[in-house]
């Protein structure tokens, strides 16, 4: 009976219940997953964790004191494109957001202004609308706050919010379509804000093979519904279900935007050392928030590497092998309060190779082709306002 009893410890714990793909029952699973989301299986979440399904996007909203207008869109995208709006004329807010790179810019590290290295990697600003604070340490709390920050940043665009007014005033075209899309020809910082974020709300992620097997879950029409959860692989299927279950990922990657618009220490602070970066805490400065960042959503995930805060990892294979290891475990130490603490939620995982390989197939599956631009919804508004 002992050693039955060790037996089905050792089964349980070593993850031994979903060994391979060829265990599993991948009809049934397919079954259950095509449920209304509400009767999916349990999700495997810790205690002090609310419950937000990994689920489709809502509509955009745009703040009453920005309402969206297609003209402010469109000001928006070329102020977006515009490197008037650094010092040196040569840097603009497409340099790090680049849609052909995913609106991120595919670097370990951001330059801007004189080509210099900033600490962070830039985000992609797809499905930007949806965050309720920006940046990776959450230091703007909206898109009209965060879009002129880069502008004076030092290392980014180098520049003042009284030089950039006074340079964009100085172009006659500029002064035409802010007085169209404000009734004023004078252009402020405020303005400029309000544009660039119109625009940046409308960039929207294309939907993936993921969305096309929730909306398959929602349909009834038998021979949509069915080619709809076609573009879901079993593989892609198993990734899903680990995802919400032994590999904990949705403890924190959760809702529409597969983030749960928190911030979490995964023990990448190089505390004391070379890449030191204290992320939440240098705005908040709260000890707590030592090493703490905002955890990026993870739609189009496949499409910005490299990944973390600051780039480190080039390959998914990594990231996917340090979450199953727990993160880099670091404990605060009692003598020094700015210590950092790697979050508890992360444990390790005893995740086989074949179940990081359904976990990699998932992010896949929850990754488009990069936005073009404006989401067609915007357009639709767009050609009515002609």
């Amino acid at each position: 009976m002992r050693l039955l009893f060790i037996f089905t410890l050792y089964f349980v714990f070593s993850g031994c219940n979903l060994v391979s793909a060829q265990a599993i029952d991948f009809t049934q699973l397919r079954e259950q997953y095509l449920k209304p989301q509400a009767q999916w299986p349990k999700p495997n979440l810790d205690a002090d964790i609310t419950h937000a399904e990994i689920t489709l996007l809502p509509e955009v909203t745009f703040p009453k004191n920005n309402p969206f207008s297609a003209a402010k869109m469109r000001l928006g995208e070329q102020l977006f494109n515009d490197p008037k709006l650094s010092r040196s004329g040569q840097v603009a807010c497409a340099s790090c957001h680049d849609r052909d790179l995913g609106w991120a810019d595919g670097r370990k590290l951001s330059f801007g202004h004189d080509r210099l290295n900033g600490k962070r990697n830039a985000p992609s600003i797809e499905n930007a609308a949806f965050w309720q604070s920006l940046f990776w340490d959450g230091r703007a709390q909206t898109l009209e706050q965060q879009s002129l920050m880069p502008v004076e940043d030092p290392v980014e665009m180098n520049f003042t919010i009284a030089e950039l007014e006074a340079r964009i005033n100085q172009d006659q075209a500029y002064q035409k379509k802010f007085n169209q899309v404000f009734g004023q020809s004078e252009i402020t910082a405020t303005r400029i804000a309000q544009a660039l974020a119109t625009y940046q709300r409308t960039i929207v992620s294309r939907n993936s093979a993921f969305d096309y097997f929730v909306k398959a879950g929602e349909t009834q029409d038998k021979k949509i519904k069915q080619q709809l959860q076609q573009k879901l692989s079993d593989q892609a299927l198993w990734g899903l279900h680990l995802f919400r279950t032994k590999a904990r990922c949705i403890n924190c990657h959760s809702g529409a935007l597969f983030s749960d618009n928190k911030f979490h220490n995964l023990g990448l602070t190089y505390y004391k050392r070379k890449r030191e970066d204290l992320g939440r805490y240098n705005v908040t400065k709260n000890p707590d928030d030592i090493g703490k960042f905002k955890t990026p959503s993870l739609r189009n995930v496949m499409n910005s590497k490299p990944w973390m805060h600051n780039g480190v990892f080039p390959s998914i294979a990594g990231v996917l092998n340090i979450y199953n290891a727990g993160g880099f475990v670091f404990n605060k130490d009692p003598n020094d309060p700015l210590s950092p603490q790697t979050s508890k939620i992360l444990q390790p995982l005893s995740l086989t190779s074949k179940e990081k390989k359904a976990l990699e197939a998932f992010l896949h599956s929850i990754t488009s082709a990069p936005a073009a631009g404006p989401h067609k919804t915007f357009i639709v508004q767009e050609l009515n306002e002609v």
